[in-house]
C-alpha cells in the first residue's frame, strides 16, 4: 500500500488515530501530539519513508493513546473564562453590543472586554490576541534583523499571523517571508522573543545546525528554557479556542 502525505490511519481496530506528514526539513522519522486535532502525526522526511513511519507508531500505539487522553481539554473564548496575555491571566468579560474587543480592568485585575455572544465573542477576542501578536512578533523581528544586520540578508521581512497546529513559525529565505502562530502571545514575552529570534536566524542559516542556534544564542542568551516552556505549555495554548 502506498502513503501520502496527508493520510489519515487508525492503529487497529480500537486503536488511536495517526496523520501521516512529510516535512522535508525533519532529520529523522518522529512522533508528535496534534491536541488540537485529537491525533497523532507521523512525521517524515520523504515520503518513501511514510510506511517505516507508520510500522513505528505501531509499536507505540499504548503511549500515542496515552498521550492523547491526558492532552488539555479545549478552553472556549467565553465570558467568564481566562486567557493568557503575554503571560498574564486576563479575564474575558461581555460588555453587549457588537463592540470589538479591547483591553480593560476589572476589580479583579486586567481584562479583554468585547461585545458579541456566542461564537461572534468568541471571534472578537481572537482577532484582538491575533492583533497584540502582529504587534509584538513584527516588533520583536525588526530588533533581531537590526542586530544581525547584514548575517540575515537586506531589507526587512514580511510577517505573517497564522493559526498552524504543528509549527509555531516559519521563515521562508528566498522571498524573506515568516509566519507565525498567533498563539504564542499567550506566552510569557521572553518565550515570544525567541521565537522572534528563532525565525529570523533562519534567513542566516536554514538549517538547524549549531552554527544556526550560535546566531539564536548570539540573539538572546540560553535559548533552551524558552524551547522547554513551549514544550511543556504548547498544548495547552493550542487547546484555546478548540
Amino acid at each position: 500500500m502506498v502513503h501520502r502525505d496527508g493520510d489519515r490511519l487508525r492503529l487497529g481496530p480500537d486503536g488511536p488515530i495517526v496523520r501521516l506528514s512529510i516535512n522535508p526539513r525533519a532529520k529523522r522519522l518522529s512522533i508528535r501530539i496534534d491536541a488540537r486535532a485529537g491525533e497523532a502525526v507521523v512525521v517524515a522526511p520523504r515520503e518513501r519513508l511514510l510506511a517505516q513511519g507508520l510500522a513505528f507508531a505501531r509499536t507505540k500505539t499504548d503511549w500515542i493513546a496515552e498521550r492523547l487522553e491526558a492532552r488539555p481539554v479545549g478552553t472556549p473564548l467565553a465570558p467568564g473564562g481566562v486567557v493568557m496575555l503575554k503571560g498574564e491571566a486576563v479575564t474575558l468579560v461581555a460588555t453587549g453590543g457588537a463592540g470589538a474587543a479591547q483591553l480593560g480592568r476589572t476589580a479583579e485585575g486586567p481584562a479583554i472586554l468585547s461585545g458579541g455572544e456566542g461564537e461572534a465573542f468568541a471571534r472578537r477576542v481572537e482577532n484582538l490576541l491575533k492583533r497584540h501578536a502582529r504587534d509584538i512578533l513584527t516588533a520583536r523581528t525588526a530588533v533581531h534583523l537590526r542586530t544581525l544586520g547584514e548575517a540575515a540578508g537586506s531589507g526587512p521581512a514580511r510577517v505573517s499571523i497564522v493559526d498552524t497546529r504543528s509549527r509555531w513559525g516559519s521563515c521562508s529565505p528566498h522571498n524573506r517571508s515568516i509566519r507565525y502562530s498567533w498563539r504564542v502571545v499567550m506566552a510569557p514575552e521572553p518565550v515570544i522573543d525567541y521565537l522572534a529570534a528563532h525565525e529570523v536566524a533562519h534567513l542566516v542559516h536554514a538549517d538547524h545546525s549549531p552554527a544556526y542556534w550560535s546566531v539564536v544564542e548570539s540573539l538572546i542568551g540560553d535559548h533552551r528554557p524558552h524551547r522547554r516552556w513551549l514544550r511543556e505549555h504548547g498544548a495547552a495554548l493550542h487547546a484555546v479556542g478548540g
